[in-house]
């Protein structure tokens, strides 16, 4: 069974989105699909193991975190 999420972080605005998804991009390739959608970065996270799924969450709100402070996008 898999398991599937959705994460989605709102920015001031859709270039800062843009910034985001293109700062965390070559992390994520291969591991979570994400799409820029207005002021938004929406990031899809597929898998079956419970653990590995909390395991990219963690680390997907971490990079974001650190682009946030990189970046001044806050």
């Amino acid at each position: 069974m898999n398991i599937k999420t959705k994460i989605t972080f709102t920015y001031k605005t859709p270039e800062y989105a843009q910034v985001a998804y293109n700062s965390l991009y070559p992390d994520n390739d291969g591991f979570i699909e994400a799409r820029v959608c207005d002021n938004m970065l929406i990031c899809y996270i597929e898998n079956e193991n419970i653990g590995t799924i909390l395991n990219s969450i963690e680390d997907l709100i971490h990079c974001e975190k650190v682009v946030e402070m990189t970046s001044e996008i806050v």
